[in-house]
C-alpha cells in the first residue's frame, strides 16, 4: 500500500473529526511509520482491520479538504506570509539606499516583525 505523505499533513487539520480509531491508526501508520501488521498488534486488530481503518481515514480527511479546504487555504496564507516577509525586508533595503521618510522604515520594520513573531502559527 502506496502512502500519501499529504495525509499526515492532513491528519493534523482534520485529525478530530475522525473516530479515535481512525486518527490512532492513521497516526500510527503515517507519523510512526508503523506497518499494518505492527498496528494491528498494537490495537487488536487484524492486518486487514488495520488497513479498511486506514482506507477510511484517508477517504474523510480528503473528503473535509474537499469539502472545507484549510489545507489549501493554509498554503495560500503561508505563500502570502512569505511574499509579504520579502517585500517588506525589500522596501527596508530600498528605504536604506535612499533618502526615504523614516515612517515608511518603520513601518516595514514593524511588518517584518509581526510576520517573524507569527511564523510558530505556520509551523503547527
Amino acid at each position: 500500500m502506496a502512502k500519501d505523505l499529504n495525509i499526515s499533513n492532513l491528519l493534523d487539520v482534520y485529525g478530530k473529526a475522525l473516530t479515535e480509531k481512525q486518527r490512532d491508526v492513521l497516526d500510527l501508520y503515517y507519523n510512526n511509520d508503523l506497518s499494518l501488521s505492527e498496528i494491528g498488534e498494537n490495537l487488536g486488530i487484524s492486518r486487514q482491520g488495520a488497513r479498511d481503518s486506514i482506507k477510511r481515514g484517508e477517504e474523510s480527511l480528503k473528503f473535509y479538504e474537499e469539502l472545507l479546504g484549510l489545507q489549501k487555504k493554509m498554503k495560500k496564507y503561508e505563500e502570502f506570509l512569505v511574499e509579504a516577509d520579502l517585500q517588506a525586508k525589500l522596501i527596508l533595503k530600498q528605504c536604506k539606499a535612499v533618502a526615504y521618510s523614516n515612517s515608511i522604515a518603520v513601518k516595514a520594520k514593524a511588518l517584518i516583525k509581526f510576520i517573524e513573531s507569527n511564523e510558530d502559527l505556520l509551523q503547527d
